[in-house]
């Protein structure tokens, strides 16, 4: 079983950043593949980011340049650092960790005004 928990959502003005954090439970997290996947108010959960173990990293295109997933294997924890945010990205944002299973957090609410 492996728990997610996200933070670092809020509110932020259009062309701001915000660093979201998702740390997670398991002894062989270094194993597994982390991503990162928005849902806009009325839309589908939609992909935004993945790493995989050995740190190989996938966009989407529309967050591509202006986000950066990376993750810390000692502290258990993947980030998604934005920047250049615009009042599209306004979603609620959800880890996601893959280890044979999909695991998903609860999400951190990411509000962009313009």
């Amino acid at each position: 079983q492996v728990q997610l928990v996200e933070s670092g959502g809020g509110l932020v003005q259009a062309g701001g950043s915000l660093r979201l954090s998702c740390a997670a439970s398991g002894r062989t997290f270094s194993s597994y593949v982390l991503g990162w996947f928005r849902q806009a108010p009325g839309k589908e959960r939609d992909f935004v980011e993945r790493i995989s173990w050995t740190g190989g990293t996938y966009y989407a295109d529309s967050v591509k340049v202006r986000c950066t997933i990376y993750r810390d294997n000692a502290k258990k924890t993947v980030y998604l650092q934005m920047n250049s945010l615009k009042p599209e990205d306004t979603a609620v944002y959800y880890c996601n960790a893959r280890y044979g299973l999909d695991y998903w957090g609860n999400g951190t609410l990411v509000t962009v005004s313009s």
